[in-house]
């Protein structure tokens, strides 16, 4: 795994999301309680940042069409997406967050 430095803990709010750019990519940043996760940043159905909807727990909305994801897996919950989005892994070193997106998942 080869983990970058996407952002510092304390920036992304709990039970929301914060975009970043790593490697180019921009990747939405998901927290929920101590748990931080990493979603591309962008709806399988409609090309639509996923930052600008809502959270809900370890879920994200895209605000166009209503379209949920589970930001653990990326797979879509509910019409009219049915394809997932890559999500990658995260962990956390001191109060920095890391990605690794050598390795997406889908």
């Amino acid at each position: 795994m080869s983990f970058t430095e996407a952002a510092q803990l304390a920036d992304v709010p709990d039970g929301g999301v914060l975009t970043v750019k790593v490697d180019g990519q921009e990747i939405a940043l998901v927290r929920d309680g101590d748990d931080v996760y990493a979603i591309r940043d962008e709806c399988s159905h409609a090309s639509i940042p996923l930052s600008e909807g809502e959270v809900e727990g370890c879920e994200i909305e895209c605000w166009l069409h209503g379209s949920r994801f589970d930001v653990r897996t990326g797979k879509p919950l509910n019409l009219p997406a049915t394809e997932p989005v890559p999500t990658y892994s995260t962990q956390i070193e001191g109060e920095t967050v890391m990605v690794d997106l050598s390795t997406p998942r889908s």
